[in-house]
């Protein structure tokens, strides 16, 4: 796992906009959340979602329980600024996911490239015991990791790779519902693939 503080130091070296994992319009995101029928006042989390604009773009279609995890305040603080006086409307949450206890159940979880950096099984376990506890019944998960032949490595980081099959067995109590494939092209213009499942309780 990173240093306390890696993820600041990340976007106080480059604009949001320039990172590798920025996306202008999240459309695969929200088109698997728009999949599941999940309803306008349910509650929604974005783990690891920092500077992502997927928030505003869920306030847009009338989601109005939107939460925002990230390890980095500064990344949420940029987000929170993106979205102007409706920044108010999100819950914002600075917090190292690993160590997060919630405080509420959520109906959709959503994780676009997070679980990819927890390359020790310990790490692994402890992302799903949290992803347990935050979850309600009746309830859907979003996850996006490197696919197989995706990048070894991101920001400096060692990140894991998964085959859609493999990275299934991380979330045994799930049910896949859906998968795809996408060619991330970065702003740099790399093309990353991803795998991403579409998991039901």
């Amino acid at each position: 796992m990173a240093k306390p503080g890696y993820w600041d130091d990340v976007y106080r070296r480059s604009p949001a906009t320039d990172v590798s994992w920025f996306q202008r319009d999240p459309l695969r995101s929200l088109e698997l959340i728009a999949s599941t029928g999940v309803g306008p006042n349910d509650p929604i989390v974005d783990v690891g979602g920092g500077a992502s604009l997927l928030a505003g773009r869920l306030l847009d279609r009338g989601h109005t329980d939107v939460t925002v995890l990230d390890v980095s305040a500064d990344a949420l603080g940029i987000a929170r600024q993106e979205l102007g006086p409706r920044g108010d409307q999100v819950h914002w949450v600075a917090q190292d996911l690993l160590t997060w206890k919630p405080e509420r159940r959520y109906r959709l979880w959503h994780d676009r490239a997070v679980f990819h950096f927890l390359t020790e099984p310990a790490d692994q376990d402890r992302y799903g015991a949290v992803m347990e506890a935050a979850l309600g019944a009746d309830a859907w998960v979003v996850v996006a990791t490197f696919a197989e032949d995706g990048p070894t490595a991101c920001s400096g980081l060692p990140t894991a790779r998964y085959a859609p099959d493999e990275l299934a067995t991380h979330f045994p109590s799930l049910r896949v519902v859906r998968v795809e494939r996408e060619e991330h092209l970065t702003p740099g213009g790399r093309i990353q693939p991803f795998t991403w499942l579409l998991l039901r309780s």
